[in-house]
């Protein structure tokens, strides 16, 4: 995988698979993937919205069975790199953090802060125990750096994963410019060049946009906060929301798009 943007634009399109938040959901994926490889066909794009791991012990598994899926399609539909997307969400970007904790102003409040966020459970399916994390915080630069240090080694005896952490993106688009899929939200008021951090943590009454943003009719992402996804109006709405709260919930949404912005199919695992 090759990360040259922090873009991808799906160009020469047929239909697109966009997959919401997975939380390291590994039995729940199985139907999904089941499906997609019993449908996908050539031409398609598969897109995975951000928030793979996290919540759950079970995030190297399931970057596994990911990445297993994007070499069997690539494999029997000849796909490029380009056409499998993989967003960066919240947990992913906190994942990130915990990896440079030995660079951080203030580690022991954001270990504890990434901690209550779901990244311990990342950590466990690393095989690093968080209390171990906890003492050597602690403990200054020099142990945390050697920590960090072997998390990331582990991370990278792991086929695929260096890279998949590696080339995230912060969001994709059609090349007719009509559909975004992004993780979380968008700043409204910014062109998708200016934007910030908000693709995975949110922007201020996203939900409630009723208006294309820019060219953009059709607006995907992968991840909400609200107690109430509006799913079965989606096809008349702007924004349409692939996740369903509560976090405990092990459902996984899926959508095929066409290239335009049309829902072609609504989904999710058994």
């Amino acid at each position: 995988m090759e990360n040259s943007s922090n873009f991808s634009e799906l160009i020469k399109t047929n239909k697109i698979w966009a997959i919401g938040s997975l939380h390291s959901s590994l039995d729940s994926f199985q139907s999904i993937k089941k499906y997609i490889l019993s449908n996908f066909e050539s031409g398609d794009k598969l897109i995975f919205l951000g928030n793979l791991i996290g919540f759950r012990d079970k995030s190297k598994e399931i970057i596994d069975e990911v990445l297993q899926l994007r070499f069997n399609l690539m494999a029997k539909y000849q796909l490029k790199h380009s056409d499998i997307v993989f967003l960066r969400g919240a947990q992913e970007e906190m994942f990130s953090k915990l990896l440079q904790l030995h660079i951080a102003p203030n580690p022991i409040e954001i270990l504890e802060w990434i901690f209550s966020h779901g990244v311990d459970q990342t950590i466990i399916s690393y095989n690093f125990d968080p209390d171990e994390f906890r003492k050597i915080v602690t403990q200054g630069t020099i142990q945390i750096n050697k920590l960090t240090t072997k998390i990331n080694n582990q991370i990278s005896s792991n086929a695929g994963h260096k890279e998949f952490f590696s080339n995230l993106k912060h969001a994709a688009y059609t090349d007719t410019m009509e559909v975004l899929f992004v993780n979380r939200g968008v700043d409204i008021s910014r062109p998708l060049s200016a934007q910030n951090d908000c693709f995975w943590w949110g922007y201020q009454n996203f939900s409630q946009i009723n208006k294309p943003y820019f060219s953009f009719k059709r607006i995907v992402r992968g991840y909400h906060s609200n107690t109430h996804n509006d799913i079965e109006n989606a096809k008349t709405r702007i924004l349409c929301t692939l996740f369903k709260q509560p976090l405990e919930n092990k459902q996984i949404l899926a959508g095929i798009f066409s290239k335009n912005g049309d829902i072609l199919e609504l989904f999710e695992s058994n």
